[in-house]
């Protein structure tokens, strides 16, 4: 809306918005290697990522509230029960992504062998589709509501729901457009905080979201209902809980200062 708008061209900046369908993974590489400046990226992926070496920061958290995954099996699937889906095979979209970390922080609270999940990668929602109607994977975790479509449409059927424990989307820069341009990014988030915080009480905003995503109304206004933006940083505390599950987890073999994640302008 801010770029329909010509916030950011009022300001002399340029934004290339790019949808990137494959997720986390895919926008984790993107910035290693500068193909993007920024991303509106899961709190999770980047976080692994950057303790792995990606020369990136997060600059500020983006939506404070908890994202929450629904876990989908193919319609026609024998499984009915969630407990039904342990040592069976997780779709994912690529390794680092959120449909990855999710699949170990869900076996976590299932009190499953994590060593035991396997995966089948499959880049896409449409990949999905098509491993879990074929047989190559068995659940695939991805958010409720832009998977629901699919559900009402009879392709999966949701067997539960599994809220992230943290925020879980923040904007990350990688290293050399943080150096470079730090007043543009000043920019660039200060206009991002200006439309966020307004957002909810922009009239008729959830027929808006309804008609320009295909989504049914109430279920746009139950999304604004769970969802909450933010205009500030991630605290310490919360990136200690996101390192501390990932190391727990065996999917971090270190862990990071907070000051080596997270950046103040």
């Amino acid at each position: 809306m801010a770029m329909e708008e010509s916030a950011f061209e009022d300001r002399g900046i340029e934004i290339e918005w790019i949808e990137v369908p494959e997720g986390t993974g895919r926008m984790c590489k993107m910035l290693e290697v500068k193909e993007t400046d920024l991303a509106i990226i899961l709190t999770e992926g980047i976080t692994k990522s950057i303790v792995e070496g990606n020369p990136a920061k997060i600059v500020q958290g983006y939506i404070s509230s908890p994202l929450l995954w629904g876990i989908h099996v193919a319609a026609g699937s024998a499984y009915q029960d969630l407990a039904e889906l342990e040592g069976t095979k997780a779709a994912i979209s690529r390794y680092g992504s959120g449909s990855h970390l999710m699949a170990y922080v869900l076996a976590e609270g299932q009190h499953w062998n994590t060593a035991e999940l396997s995966f089948e990668v499959i880049h896409t929602l449409s990949g999905a589709v098509k491993a879990l109607q074929n047989g190559k994977a068995d659940y695939f975790m991805w958010e409720h509501f832009t998977t629901k479509p699919l559900v009402l449409d009879g392709v999966f059927r949701r067997l539960a729901d599994c809220p992230t424990p943290w925020p879980c989307f923040v904007i990350a820069a990688n290293n050399n457009f943080l150096e470079k341009d730090t007043q543009a990014l000043r920019h660039v988030l200060e206009i991002i905080n200006r439309y966020t915080r307004e957002f909810k009480m922009i009239p008729s905003i959830d027929r808006t979201l309804a008609n320009r995503y295909n989504l049914d109304l109430q279920d746009i206004r139950d999304w604004l209902g769970i969802t909450q933006w933010t205009q500030e940083q991630l605290d310490i505390q919360t990136i200690d809980i996101v390192q501390n599950t990932l190391f727990n987890l065996n999917l971090i073999s270190k862990q990071l200062d907070s000051k080596e994640i997270l950046t103040n302008l």
